[in-house]
Formats: structure tokens, C-alpha cells, sequence
């Protein structure tokens, strides 16, 4: 029998770090399954890049570090801006989007819990602007790579640029995202249709990455359940994303993707779940999570149809970002016993 006085325990950061990061880990499986196991090293290498960064700029601010360094925060942030960029991506690449996301983002606006814009998404806006040709070379799905990369390799292609010897070039191994391959397609006058035909496709998006976009719903099902997030923002964020691809596609079939590729591919469910949630950078009221989820949703399908970049998650955020004390100013619910207030 439950007694009084009724009081939840405690969660403290890490613990909600913790269960973020094992959120993540089945899509993480996945990816290693579909597109071979350089996103582990990745994942490595982002991981003591942030520790070291976080260690170094806690040290510079005469704060303790160990307290600071256990809360997780600079794993999240580093698994986060790992799983937007290239697995395959060279190795400086991750240093200089995390020395943007931890140094420039997190502790020159105060540390966290002070950061008005998503580390990770500052991270990997700087490099997709600054070195856009390392950023388009995403490994290929195991079933479609000439050769494929084992650990070893892929290490050796990530801190040396060198490929194993039966590989025939950098084709072999990388290609085109499909939101990509669509937008150059479409320009080419090819049809919806006829572009998702193509082997990068597979049932309702990429090849690969359909399974990874369910396993991170399912990742953040598990955090909805577990009360890290509330289903606010992922729920507005999927159904703008939805609707506005949906009117669209209604409108013009042959130039306009289904909602369901625009849900399966690129970074939406990640960017759903896992980046417009930061409970920091976001709107923080039931109204204001819903605006600013459904905002992120239109303006990611918008940068992807008529912006300058195949997958707009990153931007979207980051602009509703600057939105969102706004957009809580305006949304705050009445106190109770004040004017307006009809409860």
C-alpha cells in the first residue's frame, strides 16, 4: 500500500541522459546493420572529442568538472551530431562541428541550461555551410556499396583518408542521401515515381533509413513513456510534416514526395524526438510546445522543397529556436484567480 506524502523521486540530468542515449542505441544497431560499422568509430570519436572539449572549457571557467562532465549532457550532444553527419565523414569534421556545438554553443552562452539554440544543430549547421562536399558523402547501404568498409577500414578511411585497395574510389563506398538524390532528380524532370524506383529507395523511403526513422520513434516512444519528453513536440512536429507534404503531394503527385518518404528519410524522426525536445532551447508551455513543434515541421518540409539543402531539420530548429521565448511570452496560461482565467 502506497502511503503519503506522495512524493515522486528525484531524476536527476544524467539519469535522463542515460535513458536518452539508450534511447538511441537500437537505431544506432540498425545503422550499423544497413551502412557497416563506421558510425560506431564515429560515435567514439564524437564522444571524447565532447568530454575533452566540456573538461577543457569547464576548466577555463574555474567550474568543477566532474559533476559537470558526469551529467551526460556532452555525450547527447555528441551522439546527437554524430547521427546527423556522415558516418564516414573525415575525422577533423567532428572535432570542428563539436568545438561549435560544446564550446561556441553550450558554454559561451553559459552551460547548460543557458543555450538558446540546440548545441548539436549548431554544430552541424557550421559544417554543412562551411564544408558542404564532405557532407554529402553518406556511406552507401551495405547492398548497394561496391565494397564494403569493416572496422578497421573505415578507421583508416576516417583519421587518413585512405581506402582499402579493393575499392575502386570514394563512389564505391558513399553516395547521395535520397532526399538528395530526389531533389537533384526533380530537377532533371524525372517524376516522383520514377525517382523512387531507384535502388537508394526502398518501401516508403531510403534504403536502410526507413527502419532507422522507425527505430528512433520507437526510441522516443520509450522516452515519452519513461517522462523525459512530453508528446507535445514530437506529435506537432510529425503531423505539420505530414499535412503540408500531404497537400502537396495531392496537388502535384509528380513533383511532390509522399508525406510518408518525407517522415521515413533524412533526419525527421530523430529531429522529432530527440533534437526539437531539448527542454533548454525549446518552447517550454503545452500551447508553446505545439507551435513550435508544428513550426519545425513546416519549415523543415519548406528548406526541403524550395530551400537550399535536401533535409532542413537542422535549420528549422534553429530558427524556431530564436521563436521560441516568444512564442512562450504569448502562450503562458492564465494564473489561477486572474483575469481571463474561466477555470
Amino acid at each position: 500500500m502506497i502511503s503519503s506524502p506522495y512524493i515522486s523521486q528525484k531524476t536527476s540530468v544524467s539519469i535522463i541522459m542515460l535513458k536518452v542515449m539508450l534511447a538511441l542505441i537500437p537505431a544506432i544497431i540498425a545503422y550499423v546493420w544497413y551502412f557497416g560499422p563506421a558510425i560506431l568509430i564515429s560515435l567514439t570519436l564524437a564522444s571524447v572529442t565532447a568530454l575533452g572539449m566540456e573538461a577543457a572549457a569547464l576548466k577555463l571557467r574555474g567550474l568543477p568538472i566532474k559533476p559537470f562532465l558526469m551529467d551526460g549532457s556532452a555525450l547527447v550532444t555528441a551522439w546527437l551530431l554524430a547521427l546527423s553527419i556522415p558516418s564516414i565523414a573525415p575525422w577533423w569534421l567532428i572535432v570542428v562541428g563539436l568545438f561549435f556545438a560544446i564550446i561556441v554553443a553550450k558554454h559561451l552562452y553559459g552551460g547548460l541550461g543557458n543555450n538558446i539554440f540546440n548545441p548539436a544543430m549548431v554544430g552541424y549547421a557550421i559544417l554543412i555551410i562551411s564544408f558542404p562536399v564532405p557532407m554529402t558523402q553518406w556511406a552507401s547501404p551495405d547492398t548497394l556499396a561496391g565494397a564494403h568498409l569493416g572496422l578497421i577500414d573505415a578507421a583508416n578511411y576516417i583519421f587518413n583518408g585512405i581506402l582499402p585497395s579493393h575499392t575502386s574510389g570514394i563512389d564505391a563506398i558513399s553516395t547521395a542521401t535520397p532526399l538528395d538524390t530526389l531533389r537533384t532528380q526533380l530537377k532533371l524532370d524525372h517524376s516522383v515515381a520514377q525517382i523512387t524506383q531507384m535502388p537508394i529507395f526502398g518501401a516508403v523511403g531510403g534504403q536502410g533509413s526507413e527502419i532507422i526513422a522507425g527505430l528512433f520513434l520507437l526510441g522516443g516512444v520509450y522516452m515519452w513513456l519513461a517522462r523525459i519528453i512530453t508528446w507535445h513536440i514530437p506529435v506537432a512536429f510529425i503531423t505539420a510534416l505530414a499535412l503540408i507534404s500531404g497537400v502537396f503531394y495531392l496537388i502535384n503527385p509528380a513533383h511532390y514526395a509522399t508525406p510518408w518518404l518525407h517522415l521515413a528519410t533524412g533526419g525527421a524522426m530523430l529531429g522529432a524526438f530527440f533534437i526539437a525536445t531539448d527542454p533548454v532551447s525549446g518552447a517550454t508551455t503545452p500551447t508553446g510546445k505545439l507551435i513550435f513543434g508544428a513550426g519545425i515541421g513546416i519549415l523543415t518540409y519548406l528548406i526541403r522543397t524550395i530551400g537550399a539543402y535536401p533535409d532542413g531539420v537542422a535549420f528549422a530548429v534553429l530558427l524556431m529556436n530564436v521563436a521560441a521565448p516568444l512564442i512562450d511570452q504569448y502562450t503562458q496560461p492564465a494564473v489561477y484567480g486572474h483575469k481571463g482565467n474561466k477555470s
